[in-house]
Order: C-alpha cells, then structure tokens, then sequence
C-alpha cells in the first residue's frame, strides 16, 4: 500500500522538475529579462532627456548672467533618484567646474549625503538658477522666472521620492512661499511638478553655506533631524549619528 504513493511522488517531483527546467523557469527567466530591458530602455530615455535639458542651458542667453558666466551648472546625479537637492545658484567654484555643489559649501553637502549613508552619484543636485549671479548676489525676479522651467522639467524627468530644498531661496522658490526657512523646515510640503501629476514631497532645510557661516551643534542637530525624516520617508535605514 505504500509503494503507489511513492511512485505517485515520484511522477510528480518529475513533472515538478521538468517543468522548472523547460517550462516555468524559462518563462520566469524570460519576463525578468524583458522588465529589465524596459528599464534600461526608460532609464537611457531620461538620460537623454536631462542632457537635452543641460545642451538648451548651455545655449541659453535669455538674461544677461549667460554673458558673464564662465561655465552653466546644469545639475548632475542619478536620472532615477530618489532624492533630488535644489540649491540657490552657484558660487565660484561652480561657474568654474561646471558642476554643482563642489566648493566649501559642497563639501558640506558631501558631508551630509555620506551621514545618511548614500553617494553623490545615488541622488541629484541642482539649483534655481544655472549661472552664476556677479559677487554670488541674489537672483534676481526675471532671472529665476527665465531659469526656473530647466529645474522643473529636470524635475520632471527624474520623478524623485523626495526633494530637499536647501535654503530659503530654494524653498520660497519651489513652494512659492514668503514663510523664512526657520518656519519651513522641519515638516513635509507638497511640491507641485505640474498639471495632472502626483506631487512631490519637499522638506526645507539650512542651506550648507548657512551651516558654515552659522555652525552650531544645535543647527546641526536641526539638519539632521530634516534628514532623518527624508530617510524615513525614503524607507532607508535612519544611522546613529549620536556619537558622531
């Protein structure tokens, strides 16, 4: 009575076994491949799209910051970040390297990113304005009313989780806000990308050149608690800076 119930068992794992080696994981093999493809498909199209925006910046002359410039600052990361920094402008050693962030503020940003345990290559960096105004003044109205679409569409593309917006320029900025950044940051704020798509959630933070020239354990603190709550709202893991 025992022997038909293994021989039973038998058949099965067989058909179990050949259909795993011919049939069900050949499928299985099949669709990952193609999900895959599709990926890189999207994520060679938002490539382009960002380095289409970044060709039109260095083209654009519609105020008077493109004459003085010595390089545009487009922005630079991951076109499917997570995590998408907004500064003000650049300073010096931006208009100089073409690149955003790479100064002593930037550092501090670097800083930053590395305590919550990503790289500068996992998220994006941008700013409002992508020249550098004379003696790093602030931009002015029509400068950010010409320069502002470039970021939006960036924006656009890359469709982060979550944007942090250094400084209150940034966050008055984006949120079309009169509130001062001790009154913004802390809490979440919804950005709105455009007509008909999902918002985008935006924490306020100090700007890095603000840290500098104001450094205090307590605004640390106050930075860091920001970026707690970006992590948790990522569902990255949330390190121990306490003893940092």
């Amino acid at each position: 009575m025992q022997e038909p119930r293994n021989v039973n068992k038998v058949i099965r794992q067989h058909l179990e076994m050949n259909e795993f080696l011919t049939g069900g994981f050949v499928v299985r093999g099949r669709d990952l491949t193609q999900q895959q493809i599709q990926n890189d498909e999207a994520t060679d199209n938002k490539e382009m799209e960002l380095e289409k925006i970044a060709d039109e910046v260095r083209q654009c002359r519609k105020c008077p910051l493109g004459s003085l410039r010595t390089n545009t600052v487009a922005g630079e990361g991951s076109a499917n970040a997570l995590l998408f920094f907004v500064g003000e402008a650049p300073g010096a050693d931006e208009d100089a390297q073409g690149r955003p962030f790479v100064g002593r503020a930037g550092k501090f940003l670097d800083r930053i990113i590395a305590a919550m345990q990503l790289k500068r290559c996992d998220v994006f960096i941008g700013n409002i304005i992508k020249c550098r105004p004379p003696e790093n003044r602030d931009p002015k109205p029509d400068e950010v009313a010409n320069c502002l679409p470039y970021l939006q569409r960036q924006i656009e593309q890359v469709s982060p989780r979550v944007i942090v917006a250094l400084g209150a320029h940034a966050a008055k900025t984006l949120l079309e806000s009169t509130k001062s950044i001790g009154e913004l940051r802390g809490q979440f704020h919804e950005y709105y990308p455009g007509f008909a798509r999902p918002t985008i959630k935006l924490m306020a933070t100090y700007h890095p050149a603000y840290l500098l020239r104001n450094y205090s354990l307590d605004n640390r603190k106050r930075v860091w608690e920001d970026m707690k709550k970006v992590l948790s709202e990522l569902g990255l893991p949330v390190p121990d800076q306490s003893k940092k």
